[in-house]
């Protein structure tokens, strides 16, 4: 068994990403990544939420700025020029990010309705770039190669702490 890339969240992780998403976090099990002032940028998400509903999107990305940054990608239609590049070696990257996606999540737990889906549109597609920059900074770069790309494309860097005082100790 592997164990996917993330820390157990603090009560104090918890309550900065209910800040960041303006609602109360749910099922969080992981920050998968983190600001360079520590606060969570990626939240890791059980596979089936408490309350039963199946919840393929293992990496969320929950840092404000991180969000609108790739939003504005979202917005500007990128996703179809990214799309383009899945050809040859990028698209062969792209099958074995989905395929690292799969087996850290069912690491956590196998959930037969979501079996074979992973985010963001991988393998074949790209549909939300929000969960491909999240893989992208959990998995670390070179392992989702259009997940890098929207997040270089992005103008936000990880390295660069834009949080808000979410007032919280």
């Amino acid at each position: 068994m592997t164990t996917p890339p993330f820390d157990p969240p603090s009560e104090r992780d918890i309550r900065i990403v209910s800040a960041q998403l303006g609602r109360p976090a749910r099922d969080v099990i992981g920050i998968a990544a983190r600001c360079v002032c520590g606060n969570p940028t990626v939240v890791s998400t059980r596979p089936r939420l408490t309350d039963g509903t199946p919840f393929p999107t293992l990496y969320y990305l929950s840092h404000p700025a991180a969000t609108a940054a790739v939003s504005t990608l979202e917005a500007n239609g990128v996703m179809a020029e990214l799309a383009e590049l899945l050809v040859d070696e990028t698209a062969d990257a792209y099958l074995a990010a989905h395929e690292q996606y799969l087996t850290d999540r069912e690491s956590i737990e196998f959930v037969p309705e979501i079996a074979g889906i992973s985010a963001g549109g991988m393998p074949t597609r790209v549909k939300c770039l929000h969960a491909l920059v999240g893989h992208s900074l959990a998995a670390g770069p070179g392992i989702n190669p259009i997940g890098d790309t929207a997040l270089a494309r992005s103008g936000w860097s990880p390295t660069v702490c834009e949080c808000v005082d979410y007032g919280i100790a």
